[in-house]
């Protein structure tokens, strides 16, 4: 197991470190890269979440990074309307474009349906009490 320093930034997500020189303290490492005045800690980098998907909504706890489950929602939110937006491309050409030989009232029941789909995943993600339970909103659970 490798060891890491975690602080939180000025932008209010956890910061790691993990020492590339190992010729080098940790303290003295902290000493250049955490900001003065910021408190920090060195834990073992088990107590980092593997899955990044919510990287920006990790924040410092007392020895461990954990996932604010306010700020994964937010992120949550972003990924459901990328996921949205693919889905409706194809039917947004056939209505934009008005292409000759193509059925836009069915390009837009298309996009109704998709439009139910992420409605409901927003529902769920608003719902959820967890990280497990946003990641199963978006469909990755």
């Amino acid at each position: 197991m490798a060891k890491v320093i975690i602080y939180q930034n000025s932008d209010g997500h956890a910061t790691i470190v993990h020492r590339a020189n190992q010729s080098i303290s940790f303290e003295d490492l902290a000493k250049k890269v955490v900001p003065s005045g910021t408190s920090y800690e060195i834990v073992e980098d088990t107590q980092i979440p593997s899955d990044r998907t919510f990287r920006n909504a990790w924040v410092k706890g007392s020895g461990v990074v954990n996932e604010d489950v306010t700020k994964a929602k937010v992120l949550a939110h972003d990924i459901r309307r990328e996921k949205r937006l693919t889905e409706f491309i194809p039917h947004d050409e056939i209505i934009m474009l008005n292409v000759p030989g193509t059925d836009a009232t069915a390009a837009e029941t298309e996009r109704v349906k998709i439009r139910t789909k992420y409605e409901t995943m927003q529902t769920n993600i608003d719902n959820a009490t967890d990280i497990a339970g946003i990641k199963t909103a978006l469909g990755g659970g």
